[in-house]
């Protein structure tokens, strides 16, 4: 085969004939049935994972021709032709799932016809063979991992600027951190505020940086490389600025905006609620309005991330009861007390507010809580744009932003656990050779670096729709499912290369692999992002 794009054209065929057949089994009179979504979601999901995987080819090959060398072709016709090969015996949905080709309506003409034409099979033989990520593997211990093809100068400065502070002042303190499950220091949070992470996406007439996504996106994974922690402190004030900046008063964003950049005020996301979960549309805590127009809120949240340290919640309750659905819901900007509290002493002391830890196996840091409001008290000026009514849908512009830094934390995550087994994979000797030199260690490396790399470049590509302008829940919804995927993967392949070392507590391998497993689960499970991306595909 001439080039790459063939290849990548013969997956985006299939594709397009997946969608076709799925349109045709789901859609009717142009909408897709959600109650039909529902009951072959195995289907759906298969043609959401499809599309993903294929986006991701394109992104690679478009990274691998905008200037990349020899590695970066390699590593992008490696994701091509592994893709190809691997679609000839069905779909990966993760851990005991996979869709059979015919379960999407694709039969042997729809195989022979693109995948399966005597071309893209050499393609793939050739290229996602084991030698072949050997070879990846080999030239990356002397050259690195590829070239992140950021093509903007400020944002190779921003990155270096973040890899020596997270390599100075980050990892060195991750994993006490982790294993006395205990608070990021503050001093650390500080740092960072001065680095300008809080503030990194609000406009400058904020106190912000009024920096890019993309940037949102290097930082995060940078942070995330060194712990994902760290990495994670920039989501709660990613959301709360743009739900700030997309549905408050100016009066709001004049208060909130410039205290969340300098890192003076802490946010944290209250949305999720004990039995609901995903299911915002039955959030049962209530805001009632009072005479002199603030509100008591009654009700119980969990998984509240940084919660007794955050000094502003962004509370999703509902103020219309006879309301149903999303109508009825939200959104309160709600001052708190920050708490850094000493063992023994109350985490949270505002009148009306209790609170209990839920402790985790990884994920540690901030420390998550279930919190329980019976009239907490918040100000009249606190409704979010001062209009009841509008919570569900000020929360819905924020999730595009969200998921993409999720990607981004789990790119830098995966980027974590590789470094960890290259660096393992060389020192570790065995049999009077390092364990780099076996095959199996080298193509697990190789293929953590194709599969890293893939991931990135999906990130980014989401990043960049949403700095245009452009609508992007679709391509945000791909990019978290594949770096979260992404990032199990490598940590458990890292684990697999320590052998019984990566499963004792004093090795960083045990650390990223609980990490690891949450990313599939927050900013909606991996199952919902599948299920949006479905509708969204069939939609058109």
């Amino acid at each position: 085969m001439d080039t790459l794009n063939e290849a990548v054209d013969a997956l985006d065929a299939l594709s397009e004939r997946a969608l076709t057949k799925m349109r045709a089994r789901f859609v009717v009179d142009g909408k897709a049935g959600a109650k039909e979504l529902e009951r072959q979601q195995l289907r759906a999901h298969g043609l959401a994972y499809l599309h993903t995987e294929t986006m991701a080819c394109r992104q690679l090959a478009a990274w691998a021709e905008r200037g990349g060398g020899e590695l970066e072709g390699r590593i992008a016709a490696a994701y091509v032709a592994e893709l190809a090969r691997q679609l000839r015996g069905g779909i990966s949905l993760g851990p005991l799932e996979t869709v059979g080709m015919e379960e999407l309506d694709l039969g042997a003409d729809d195989l022979a016809a693109t995948i399966l034409r005597p071309e893209v099979v050499a393609f793939a033989q050739e290229h996602a063979d084991a030698d072949a990520y050997i070879r990846i593997a080999r030239q990356a211990e002397t050259s690195g991992f590829g070239d992140w093809g950021l093509s903007d100068d400020t944002l190779d400065d921003v990155r270096h600027e973040f890899a020596k502070f997270v390599d100075k002042e980050v990892v060195p303190r991750a994993q006490e951190i982790h294993r006395r499950d205990i608070l990021i220091p503050m001093e650390l949070i500080d740092r960072m505020s001065e680095l300008g992470v809080f503030g990194l996406t609000i406009p400058e007439t904020y106190g912000g940086l009024g920096m890019s996504k993309v940037a949102m996106c290097v930082v995060t994974e940078e942070l995330s490389r060194g712990y994902i922690g760290v990495g994670s402190l920039g989501t709660r004030a990613e959301i709360a600025a743009e739900l700030i900046l997309g549905g408050g008063t100016e009066a709001q964003r004049s208060r909130w905006l410039p205290k969340i950049a300098s890192g003076e005020v802490l946010p944290t996301a209250v949305f999720t609620e004990p039995n609901f979960g995903s299911d915002l549309a039955h959030l049962a805590t209530r805001a009632e309005r009072q005479p002199d127009g603030s509100y008591l809120v009654y009700g119980n949240k969990t998984w509240i991330t940084h919660g007794a340290r955050a000094d502003l919640m962004t509370l999703l309750a509902r103020t219309s009861p006879s309301e149903p659905g999303y109508k009825g819901l939200s959104m309160f900007l709600a001052p708190k007390t920050r708490r850094d509290p000493a063992p023994g002493e109350r985490e949270f002391v505002d009148p009306g507010l209790t609170g209990t830890e839920i402790k985790v196996l990884g994920y540690r840091g901030m420390k998550e809580y279930e919190l329980s409001f019976d009239g907490f008290r918040v100000p009249p000026d606190a409704l979010l744009g001062g209009v009841e009514g509008a919570g569900f849908k000020q929360l819905m512009r924020t999730f595009e932003s969200a998921r993409i830094q999720t990607a981004a934390r789990g790119v830098g995550l995966a980027q974590a656990a590789l470094d960890d087994a290259m660096r393992y994979a060389q020192e570790r000797v065995q049999f009077g050779r390092p364990i780099v030199e076996f095959p199996r260690v080298a193509r697990k490396l190789g293929r953590m670096i194709v599969q890293t790399m893939a991931a990135r470049q999906l990130a980014f590509f989401a990043a960049r729709q949403k700095d245009s302008g452009k609508r992007c829940d679709l391509e945000a919804g791909m990019a978290k499912l594949l770096a979260t995927r992404t990032a199990w993967e490598a940590a458990d392949a890292n684990v697999q290369i320590h052998g019984g070392n990566g499963y004792a507590e004093e090795y960083a391998a045990s650390r990223l692999l609980v990490d690891a497993r949450v990313l599939s689960i927050f900013e909606g499970a991996n199952e919902i992002q599948a299920h949006v991306i479905a509708r969204r595909l069939l939609a058109g």
